[in-house]
């Protein structure tokens, strides 16, 4: 099975869902990526502007109840990971592709199971759970070392991209801050104290919360 494969059922396990889709079947080259965008309105493609072309885009087309999803993932990623395969450890040469991954599969998941409960995603609810969902992967599969630094990776180190709109750097920005503001209680609720399992339950519980809820509750748990 894939990277991608496997972080898919590894994130549907983990949150009890099944979207009943193969997100490597989904997965699209720049050739598509570009014909999709084409004309399309910034809504077609949450998380980035129809204008930039970052590394990882989920591509979204609804025709009344018609649903059509595209994935794309940087090739030059894909390859690292499967030469430098995240099963076997994370270091220099594959953490920011394997995050990607994530980032890419936490996105399709996410809108299938939404659109699965006839229930709208915004931009800002996909990017929080991608961050969270980013933190908790690399958590698990590092056995959960030295979380307090893998912290800092993800959310105290990031640079954004220069051709960000102010609307897009807003939303990046408010993602990774609650995100991280989420993962420091876990830390301290859940990882410090040996309780990954009670975790879990929290995960999957703060992952059928709306937007507006998941904010609050990361308030409530800060």
């Amino acid at each position: 099975m894939s990277v991608l494969g496997r972080l898919q059922r590894g994130l549907e396990t983990l949150y009890r869902v099944e979207t009943g889709l193969d997100v490597q079947a989904f997965v699209v080259g720049e050739e598509a990526r570009s014909e999709a965008l084409r004309g399309a309105p910034a809504e077609a493609s949450p998380g980035a502007g129809t204008a930039r072309r970052p590394r990882e885009q989920l591509l979204v087309s609804q025709d009344g109840a018609d649903l059509s999803l595209g994935l794309f993932l940087d090739d030059a990623a894909l390859t690292n990971l499967a030469r430098h395969d995240p099963a076997h450890g994370l270091g220099e040469h594959n953490f920011w592709d394997f995050c990607l991954a994530v980032e890419g599969v936490s996105h399709f998941i996410y809108v299938a199971h939404r659109a699965a409960g006839d229930r709208s995603v915004s931009a800002l609810e996909l990017e929080l759970q991608a961050e969270v969902d980013k933190f908790v992967s690399c958590t698990l599969l590092e056995k959960g070392r030295d979380t307090v630094s893998l912290r800092g990776r993800l959310f105290a180190e990031v640079t954004y991209a220069p051709d960000l709109d102010d609307e897009e750097r807003s939303r990046y920005q408010t993602a990774n801050t609650e995100a991280h503001r989420y993962a420091r209680s876990l830390d301290r609720r859940f990882l410090g104290v040996g309780e990954v399992e009670r975790m879990l339950v929290e995960l999957r519980r703060f992952y059928r919360l709306s937007l507006q809820e998941k904010l609050e509750h990361i308030a409530q748990a800060a």
